[in-house]
């Protein structure tokens, strides 16, 4: 009989500093390389813009790829995340770790069946569970953004937003900004595969 190691946190401490992402889902290893140059735009600003309207409110931060340890089997890096101030205060660990759930995460997609899947269906899964309040999937090759919300303790698809719509949400009251700007100086008909 063979058994399927469980990585812990633990584990991620004796992984190399090699530029990949290592993370750890239902005890699941999972790595991925240096995302491609337009998904570090889309982080950027997409931080940009909360972080824009986090420094009015005075509500809390945005932060790209934070660490986010759930439990000792769930270890993630989201690409985004917007936690309160009064959240901050409660998960924020010595470690420099977030050790709950962030209100929104946002996971922009990179290209490949396998990441697609980790974000679409790992990723959904661990979030909803773990007590995510909203989740965006952001495609910028279909130039979309998903919207999840949480409805009776699970996160669920609301809506799906073209470059044509406004992205807003009742999480954060008075943010907005185009989605159209998220794509800003990203060519249209990229040759980067799905």
């Amino acid at each position: 009989m063979t058994t399927t190691p469980r990585f812990t946190s633990a584990d991620l401490d004796a992984f190399p500093d090699d530029g990949k992402r290592y993370e750890i889902m239902y005890g699941e290893l999972h790595v991925s390389k240096q995302p491609h140059l337009y998904h570090q735009f889309i982080c950027s600003d997409v931080v940009s813009k909360l972080q824009q309207w986090s420094a009015q409110s005075r509500a809390g931060r945005a932060v790209i790829a934070p660490g986010v340890i759930f439990a000792d089997d769930d270890d993630v890096a989201p690409d985004v995340v917007w936690i309160s101030s009064r959240r901050i205060a409660t998960v924020l660990g010595p470690d420099g770790k977030l050790h709950g759930a962030p209100e929104l995460i946002i996971e922009v997609l990179s290209p490949g069946e396998v990441n697609e899947k980790r974000d679409r269906e790992a990723k959904l899964k661990l979030y909803s569970r773990r007590g995510v309040e909203e989740y965006w999937i952001i495609d910028w090759r279909r130039r979309q953004v998903e919207i999840f919300r949480r409805e009776d303790a699970r996160l669920v698809l609301t809506k799906t937003l073209g470059e044509q719509d406004a992205l807003a949400t009742p999480l954060l009251a008075g943010f907005g900004c185009a989605v159209a700007d998220l794509f800003a100086g990203i060519p249209t008909d990229t040759s980067i595969p799905r």
